[in-house]
């Protein structure tokens, strides 16, 4: 079982959780044996994920498919919480993340949002780029130009 939690303490409250749902077992019963951390194969590669979730809103339970281009699989994650937290208003404890799987081919991403970051020779332009200063006056006569 993989778990995304902030600390060790939170990880197995949370295996405690999802065990008791799968079987029929209590924390009394049974033992963790052992909590790894996972590190990422290429820690500094860029690369697209796709995140099923089960959550709890104020109205009903629902199922979702997001997609995140991060560089772990954690950060996708923390990317999941803060895009949940913002637009559907979903806590920590009403999130039940089931499946992270990396997308390596770019015909299987399915949403817009990271279809645009895909394209070849990507590039962000910077328009209002403010010209160092020769002299730096403080008080000018004119407002500077940051059209260039």
């Amino acid at each position: 079982m993989r778990i995304f939690a902030p600390n060790d303490v939170i990880a197995k409250s949370r295996f405690w959780y999802f065990l008791a749902k799968l079987r029929k077992i209590k924390k009394a019963n049974g033992e963790i044996v052992s909590l790894n951390k996972i590190n990422e194969k290429h820690p500094l590669k860029v690369k697209n994920f796709g995140v099923w979730i089960r959550y709890d809103s104020r109205s009903g339970t629902h199922n979702m498919y997001k997609e995140y281009r991060e560089m772990s699989r954690c950060d996708a994650v923390v990317a999941l919480y803060q895009d949940m937290a913002s637009r559907h208003r979903a806590r920590f404890r009403s999130i039940h993340i089931l499946k992270v799987v990396e997308v390596e081919k770019t015909e299987d991403i399915r949403r817009p949002y990271i279809k645009q970051l895909i394209t070849k020779d990507l590039k962000f332009p910077l328009p209002h780029r403010q010209a160092p200063k020769r002299n730096k006056n403080v008080f000018a006569a004119s407002r500077p130009n940051t059209f260039y």
